[in-house]
């Protein structure tokens, strides 16, 4: 990735210029690899984006807006908790390593002024960030997997292991005995996996700005990518380092002797976080910062666009399928169709020869003259299970069957394909998109269309029952009587829940008939026979818990789970049950 250590150390050089000092007063996350702090000092707003995205991780300055969930993450609500009051008195890296340190001066609960610091690890996928005490214990980190460490809560933060050596410390004479040292000669990767800091993008921009062959080099090359580099190190944070692009999908850092030329726009969304950031700071003294918020956040506009285009031309490819399977099933039909006018000459055949032909006799086919076709010999099949008389009826029946079908499936033909006209109309205009804006238009339209509709919903169903599937159980009231375990649904939610997902299929289900009350499972995992004094108590159980709580001599049901089921589109609470008995409770 093209967020190396020389662009880390470029960003924090400007940021000791303009935040240290600053007061939080804000704290906002976006999404959840993503936290804004919202920063005042010297009478000038600031928001400073920590990005923990694997596709996107940094840390910079930012005017670009983005939207504000209306419930805030837990991680931002501990920043909010500990930071905000706060001022930064330190930011920093070590060597050109790509963790940061912020540091936070603060008072407690006390009213104590202690120190709090933020560790932004930009590292990929595992990038994080990370909240500690003075004395480096974790309170709490945005994401708490870590193949190599233990990022937990109360545990002592860690820097992430480190196998390259530092270019800061290396002289030129161990800079020539290292790469010597190789057998590979491919400059560039030798460069890349010693030294900390150093991106592929870096290195070969490096070897093209001084035309130096990766493959081919001599010592005078070596020392001139030594002094190129170390320069570049040295004017971090001066205006003689700029970033630049390239192809337009990566950027690095590069020695620039001309006049760096501001061309990044304001934009004003009251509602948005870009009202962290005034205009009135100069950014030329924010170059890389500012290139760096744009950069990315165009990037993360186009994969946005990317992602959402690709997802509607899935639902949407999968609504043509269906409307192409359709329309082959119809011209099945319509060729079935095609023989209506044999089976009407079968019968019309059968019934001008019926004087000639023995109406007991049990034969699989007849051979007759087709006066249609000047007598000529035509052989009907018959059914020899059903009379005579049977199969001219079969016949005339069959053919009155296709010939009000064919008037349907025509007319079904011509809607299929008008439909898969119009679908591929859709996906042509999705392929032809350029913008999000293109691409919510053609969403709106969709959402009118019942065959893409849906598929839409499934859709969204399909992810509502995921979110379902990883929440918290539901927790039931438990009675245990003789050593049998009973739950009671104290309202409709847990009511589908005893029945349809918590219920083993030898579990007894008891609730009251044709009264509204709770549903009651007495747990049998063993499948062993139920005492009649538990299932008496089971069935008062749902007496009481039902509007019959007060009345005598009330029927309640019981079953097995497994005969207990729910008919589509049901209300919560409403289930249907089959082989039950009822015990009448007193």
């Amino acid at each position: 990735m093209a967020f190396d250590g020389i662009t880390t150390k470029a960003i924090l050089c400007e940021l000791n210029n303009c935040i240290i000092g600053a007061k939080i007063n804000k704290v906002f996350e976006p999404t959840k690899n993503e936290i804004v702090l919202g920063l005042y000092n010297n009478g000038i707003n600031y928001a400073l984006e920590l990005s923990a995205n694997p596709e996107s991780c940094r840390i910079c300055l930012t005017t670009h807006s983005k939207p504000n969930p209306q419930n805030a993450y837990n991680f931002c609500m501990l920043l909010r908790k500990y930071l905000i009051g706060s001022k930064i008195t330190k930011i920093s890296n070590y060597d050109l390593e790509r963790t940061v340190e912020i540091n936070f001066e603060c008072y407690n609960e006390l009213n104590d002024l202690v120190t709090r610091k933020l560790f932004i690890e930009i590292m990929s996928r595992q990038s994080n960030i990370i909240l500690t005490n003075e004395n480096n214990i974790i309170i709490d980190t945005l994401k708490h997997s870590d193949t190599k460490r233990e990022l937990l809560p109360a545990h002592p933060y860690t820097f992430a292991p480190i196998n390259k050596i530092s270019f800061i410390k290396t002289n030129f004479n161990d800079f020539i005995k290292m790469i010597n040292s190789y057998e590979e000669k491919n400059l560039s990767k030798i460069l890349t996996n010693s030294f900390i800091g150093f991106s592929r993008p870096f290195i070969n921009e490096t070897l093209q700005n001084l035309n130096i062959d990766k493959n081919k080099y001599n010592i005078s090359d070596l020392n001139t990518v030594y002094n190129y580099i170390n320069n570049i190190i040295l004017n971090l944070g001066t205006t003689n380092i700029i970033c630049k692009k390239i192809k337009n999908k990566d950027y690095t850092i590069v020695l620039n002797n001309k006049e760096i030329k501001n061309s990044l726009n304001n934009n004003d969304n009251t509602n948005s976080i870009q009202n962290l950031s005034d205009n009135n700071f100069s950014k030329n003294n924010l170059n890389i910062n500012f290139f760096i918020d744009d950069f990315y956040f165009e990037k993360e506009e186009n994969l946005l666009f990317i992602n959402t285009r690709n997802n509607l031309l899935k639902i949407i490819s999968t609504s043509l399928k269906k409307v192409y399977k359709k329309l082959q099933n119809i011209n099945l039909k319509l060729e079935e169709c095609e023989n209506m006018n044999k089976y009407r000459l079968y019968g019309e055949l059968l019934t001008a020869n019926l004087y000639k032909i023995n109406i007991n006799s049990n034969i699989e086919f007849i051979e007759l003259e087709n006066y249609y076709e000047n007598n000529s010999k035509i052989i009907i099949p018959l059914d020899k299970s059903i009379s005579i008389q049977k199969n001219i009826e079969k016949y005339f029946k069959k053919y009155n069957k296709l010939k009000n079908a064919l008037n349907i499936v025509s007319e079904q033909k011509k809607e299929a394909e008008k439909e898969i006209d119009y679908i591929e109309s859709i996906v042509f205009n999705l392929e032809n998109a350029k913008t999000m804006n293109d691409i919510k238009e053609v969403y709106d339209e969709i959402s009118e269309n019942i065959t893409i509709k849906k598929e839409l919903l499934k859709k969204q169903k399909n992810k509502q029952a995921k979110k379902d599937k990883n929440q918290d159980i539901i927790e039931l009231q438990k009675i245990i009587i003789d050593g049998y375990t009973i739950y009671i649904g104290k309202n409709n939610i847990q009511n589908d829940y005893i029945c349809l997902k918590f219920a083993k299929p030898n579990d007894i289900w008891f609730h009251t008939q044709k009264i509204h009350g709770s549903h009651i499972l007495l747990q049998n995992h063993d499948n062993s026979e139920i005492p009649e004094n538990i299932l008496y108590e089971c069935a008062k159980l749902a007496k009481e818990n039902s509007k019959a709580s007060f009345s005598s001599n009330v029927p309640v049901d019981y079953c097995l789970a497994r005969y207990v089921r729910k008919p589509s589109g049901a209300k919560p609470g409403m289930v249907i049950y089959t082989n039950y008995k009822t015990i009448f409770v007193k």
